[in-house]
C-alpha cells in the first residue's frame, strides 16, 4: 500500500522533507534543511530517517533552502539517485547550494577562529565538494513534461508561482493497470498578480493534496507594497541614514529590483544608489534574466521592448569582498539589499553590526521572518541581537511591509482551492507553524467540508487505493 510519512515542515515553515513510497519505489520530496530555533537546526545533524541509499529519486519543488538545502549531505551519505525538478530550479539551485556550503565552511573557520562554538573544531554540515558531488546528479525537466518514475507511475510539474522555476509535484499512480490516483505536493503556493511571476497553475483530479500553510492564520497587507515602499524609501531618506533589506538572494532580491526601476521610472522615489551585495543574489539575477521565457506576460513584454528590468538607474554591483566593505563608508541616501533574508547567514550581518545600532538607519524586512530568527527577534522589539558571537544593540528604525510576500494568505490559498473540480480524498496542511496549520485546516474544513488532517512529526499514513 502507497504510505507518507512526514519528517519534516510539521509545526515549523522549513526542512520539508516527505517520503513517499510507491509499490517498490521510495521517493523523497523535497530535501530541505531545518532553520529557525536551535532545537529544528540540531535534526540537520541527525541521521536521516531514512538510509539514503535506499531512496530511488529527490522529486524538487523549488530552489530554496529549507527545500533543497540538506541534499549535499544526503548524497555524501549514500543518495545515488536522481534528484528531479525543473530547468530553472535546477539553475538556482547551483548557486544556492554552492553558496550554503560556502558559508557554512567560513562561518566554522570563523567560530574556530573567535572560539565561540561548543564543537572543537567547529565543522561544517556539508561543503563545496559535496555540493559539487550532489549537483551531478540533478535531472531537470520542463514543465507539463510527463516523466516515467516507473511503469505505472508518473510525475509532471506545474507552475506553482512562488519563485521561477518553482513547481508543484503531481504524481500519477495506475493501481491495478487501470484505476488512477493523484497526489499532489503543493510545494510552496504563489500569489495572484505578481511581479515577474506566473499565477499559480489551476490544478484538477487530486486525490491527495499536500499544502503549504505559511500563512495559514494571516492576511497579506491591503496596502499597496508599492506604496509603502515609497513611503519608506522617503522617511529613510529624511532621517538621513541608510535604507538597508535584508532579502532572499531568489526571488525576493529580483522583485525588489524589478519594483525599484518601475518606481524610478514613474519618479514616485528619487533615484538612489542601490548596492547589491550578494553574490548569490547577483548569481540568481543572471538566471532570472535568461529565463524571461519563464514569467508572466508583463515582462516578457518589457523584454521585447527591450528593457532590463532587473536594472535600478544606479545600481552598484558589489561582487567582491572589496566592494562590500566599502559600503561601509556610506552614510546616507542610499539602499543597501544583501542577504539572507533572517538574518540567518550572510554579508547582511556584517552591515547590521553596522548600522543595526544607528537610529537614522532603517531597516526593512520584505518577507516571513521565522520563529527564532535573528530577523523574527528585531521585528518583536527585542533590544538587541547576537551576531558572530557578538551582542548588537538595535538602535536603527524598523519596518516591515508582507506585500511582498511570495506565499499565498490564506484567502488566496481558499481561493485557489475554489478551482477544484472535487474534493480531494484527504488533505495534508505542512509547512507552517502550529497554530498557522492547525487555523488554515480549520478554515478549510468550515468552508468545503474537505478530509483535512494536520500531520505531526515522523507521521506516517497510508493512502487507500
Amino acid at each position: 500500500m502507497p504510505r507518507l510519512t512526514f519528517y519534516g515542515a510539521t509545526g515549523t515553515v522549513t526542512g520539508s522533507r516527505f517520503l513517499l513510497e510507491l509499490k517498490d519505489l521510495k521517493l523523497l520530496v523535497d530535501c530541505g534543511l531545518f532553520q529557525g530555533p536551535k532545537e529544528n537546526r540540531l535534526k540537520n545533524w541527525e541521521p536521516f530517517p531514512v538510509n539514503p541509499s535506499e531512496i530511488d529519486a529527490v522529486i524538487v519543488t523549488h530552489a530554496h533552502v529549507d527545500h533543497i538545502g540538506y541534499l549535499p549531505r544526503l548524497s555524501r551519505d549514500g543518495f545515488a539517485g536522481p534528484v528531479i525538478c525543473t530547468h530553472a530550479t535546477a539553475e538556482l539551485s547551483k548557486i544556492l547550494l554552492m553558496d550554503s556550503a560556502h558559508l557554512q565552511e567560513e562561518d566554522a573557520r570563523w567560530a574556530n577562529k573567535k572560539g565561540f562554538s561548543k564543537h572543537e573544531p567547529a565543522l561544517p554540515l556539508f561543503g563545496t565538494d559535496d555540493a559539487e558531488a550532489c549537483l551531478k546528479q540533478f535531472s531537470p525537466f520542463h514543465y507539463g513534461e510527463e516523466i516515467e518514475l516507473d511503469a505505472d507511475i508518473s510525475l509532471k510539474f506545474k507552475d506553482a508561482g512562488h519563485i521561477l522555476g518553482s513547481s508543484m509535484a503531481d504524481i500519477r499512480f495506475y493501481h491495478d493497470n487501470h484505476h488512477t490516483k493523484k497526489i499532489v505536493f503543493c510545494g510552496d503556493l504563489g500569489r495572484p498578480a505578481r511581479a515577474i511571476l506566473r499565477d499559480p497553475t489551476q490544478i484538477y483530479n487530486v486525490d491527495y493534496l499536500i499544502l503549504e500553510s505559511t500563512y495559514g492564520n494571516r492576511l497579506h497587507e491591503e496596502k499597496s507594497f508599492y506604496d509603502e515602499l515609497i513611503r519608506v524609501v522617503h522617511e529613510s531618506m529624511a532621517r538621513g541614514g541608510v535604507l538597508v533589506i535584508p532579502s532572499f538572494a531568489v526571488g525576493r532580491t529580483q522583485t525588489l529590483l524589478f519594483i525599484l526601476r518601475e518606481l524610478e521610472e514613474q519618479k514616485k522615489i528619487p533615484i538612489l544608489p542601490v548596492y547589491v551585495d550578494s553574490p548569490m543574489g547577483l548569481e540568481a539575477t543572471a538566471v532570472y534574466e535568461k529565463n524571461i521565457a519563464g514569467q508572466n506576460l508583463h515582462s516578457r513584454v518589457l523584454n521585447i521592448q527591450g528593457k532590463n528590468i532587473f536594472k535600478t538607474d544606479d545600481i552598484r554591483i558589489c561582487d567582491s569582498r572589496k566592494k562590500s566593505k566599502a559600503i561601509n563608508d556610506v552614510k546616507d541616501n542610499a539602499i543597501i539589499i544583501s542577504s539572507s533574508g533572517m538574518l540567518t547567514g550572510g554579508r547582511i550581518l556584517h552591515h547590521l553590526v553596522q548600522r543595526l545600532p544607528e537610529k537614522n538607519n532603517t531597516i526593512l524586512f520584505v518577507g516571513y521572518q521565522a520563529e527564532g530568527t535573528r530577523g523574527r527577534a528585531i521585528l518583536e522589539g527585542a533590544p538587541s541581537v547576537k551576531i558572530h558571537g557578538e551582542i548588537v544593540p538595535v538602535g536603527a528604525h524598523v519596518e516591515m511591509i508582507s506585500g511582498l510576500s511570495c506565499h499565498a494568505d490564506y484567502n488566496e490559498t481558499l481561493a485557489w482551492l475554489m478551482g477544484f473540480n472535487k474534493p480531494p480524498e484527504k488533505t495534508f496542511i505542512i509547512h507552517g507553524e502550529d497554530n498557522a496549520r492547525e487555523s488554515m485546516a480549520q478554515k478549510i474544513r468550515d468552508r468545503y467540508n474537505w478530509n483535512v488532517t494536520v500531520p505531526d512529526f515522523t507521521e506516517s499514513f497510508i493512502l487507500d487505493v
